[in-house]
């Protein structure tokens, strides 16, 4: 079966030396490889307001390049997004972002009583980097920066399952480790999960 698979690089600084540019590009050849189709989209490239009202989130018009990553999001059937932990959650730019793409009529609807999900059917892997090492952020933290997503986001607009991969420690990390998680990360988009 070949999936439609939409990676979502959310690292404000999409240059192709950082790690999460680096996982993207891994994930992408691997989906390729195997034959799945692909759209990309790199936060840190584009330029969009954020959200300031209710208004705005229920009934304002998306702008155009919020607009063609909604019409991507309702193409995909996988969902991939990755991203760096910064205090404790996505980057500010990515939370912009999704507040912005996962609007009432793409990704829920029903009145505030009552919110049903409209992404239901698609599956999702979550890649998040971070300093610290992954075990604490899961058994100290609770891994409330990726349940935020995952649970707020993604779990409420009818997303699962929804899988992670927590890479910790990358900023000490030896190349021999960085290589492996590129392989590790490529063999996920050759599988689609």
């Amino acid at each position: 079966m070949v999936d439609r698979i939409l990676v979502i690089n959310g690292h404000p600084d999409a240059r192709s030396e950082r790690l999460c540019s680096a996982l993207a590009d891994a994930y992408v050849r691997g989906a390729h490889r195997a034959g799945h189709e692909v759209r990309r989209i790199d936060v840190g490239q584009l330029d969009f307001p954020l959200i300031r009202s209710q208004a705005d989130f229920t009934q304002g018009a998306p702008p155009p390049v919020v607009a063609e990553a909604q019409a991507s999001l309702k193409w995909a059937n996988h969902l991939v997004f990755i991203f760096p932990l910064w205090i404790g959650g996505p980057p500010a730019l990515l939370k912009g972002f999704l507040e912005q793409v996962f609007r009432y009529g793409v990704a829920l609807s029903g009145s505030d009583s009552h919110v049903q999900g409209l992404l239901k059917g698609r599956s999702a892997r979550m890649i998040v980097t971070m300093g610290m090492p992954a075990a604490v952020f899961r058994l100290v933290f609770g891994g409330y920066g990726l349940k935020s997503l995952t649970r707020g986001l993604l779990w409420i607009s009818g997303v699962g399952p929804i899988r992670s991969t927590v890479l910790g420690g990358v900023e000490a990390v030896a190349p021999s480790r960085r290589e492996g998680w590129l392989r590790k990360v490529e063999a996920l988009g050759a599988s689609a999960s």
